[in-house]
């Protein structure tokens, strides 16, 4: 059968986020968790002059709270070890979905200078971008072999510094709160940023407390454009989906990238 293909407009350009949130190399982490939290975002561009040095991402904050129970007072020009590709605006959003799996990096998007030749930074495609674009394709793929059958989940009562450890030891950005074997709701790295840490909330405190109770989830057995219409409208990263009331999967924006590039 003859493979779908995205349309020569649906390039990176159109979908991209710009212009870019980023900060000096001398700034604190401290700081620059400030500012995430006041743009409410959850990647933030390190730039010296036009030279992208790196991104700090969700995953950084996680990391630091586990192994130091704090966030460090140092500049970020120490503490960078996200990895980024460069594509440009004109780069296809099939092309761009592939390199993001394949490189398993943030797509930063970089234009060339007419004058001097030179790239410099115009924007982000993440994931739920993509996701975007994929869904004005006449692709609707299955996300079977995509998504994570494998659910981690920890009680209301653990601690939120235990559902940190959890999330890195397994290199996850969600677990499932439940009770009972019932799901109670969703801690995730999000929730760090602006649950936890906008708030100063103490890690030793229940993760119970702080967890989204209220529980976006779809069924078994969607396709992805269902799964990336719900996410999007929701404006979450990660879709539990449920059998017969209980969490049996789940589904990332990543994970809806793969399928959509996979088109099958």
């Amino acid at each position: 059968m003859k493979q779908r293909t995205v349309k020569r407009d649906r390039n990176v350009g159109s979908f991209m986020s710009s212009p870019i949130v980023w900060v000096g190399p001398d700034t604190t982490f401290l700081d620059a968790v400030r500012k995430m939290i006041l743009r409410g975002i959850g990647n933030l561009a390190v730039l010296d002059g036009e030279r992208v040095l790196g991104v700090i991402t969700e995953r950084e904050l996680l990391q630091h709270l586990v192994l130091n129970k704090t966030l460090p007072n140092k500049q970020v020009k120490y503490l960078l070890n996200q990895r980024f590709t460069k594509v440009t605006p004109e780069t296809g959003i099939l092309e761009a979905a592939k390199t993001m799996i394949s490189k398993r990096a943030r797509l930063l998007v970089f234009q060339k200078d007419k004058l001097t030749g030179s790239d410099y930074l115009v924007g982000i495609i993440p994931a739920s971008d993509i996701v975007r674009a994929f869904l004005k394709t006449d692709r609707n793929p299955t996300i079977e072999s995509a998504m994570s059958n494998k659910i981690y989940t920890i009680p209301p009562d653990s601690t939120i510094l235990g559902a940190l450890k959890m999330m890195l030891k397994r290199g996850i950005g969600t677990v499932v709160v439940t009770q009972n074997g019932s799901p109670y709701g969703i801690f995730t790295e999000r929730d760090l940023l602006n649950r936890v840490l906008a708030e100063h909330v103490d890690i030793e405190d229940k993760v119970g407390a702080i967890s989204t109770s209220q529980l976006v989830s779809s069924k078994l057995g969607i396709g992805a454009k269902t799964a990336g219409r719900i996410m999007l409208s929701h404006k979450i990263k990660r879709l539990p989906l449920t059998k017969e009331g209980r969490v049996v999967a789940m589904v990332t924006a990543r994970d809806l990238v793969e399928a959509f590039q996979r088109g099958r």
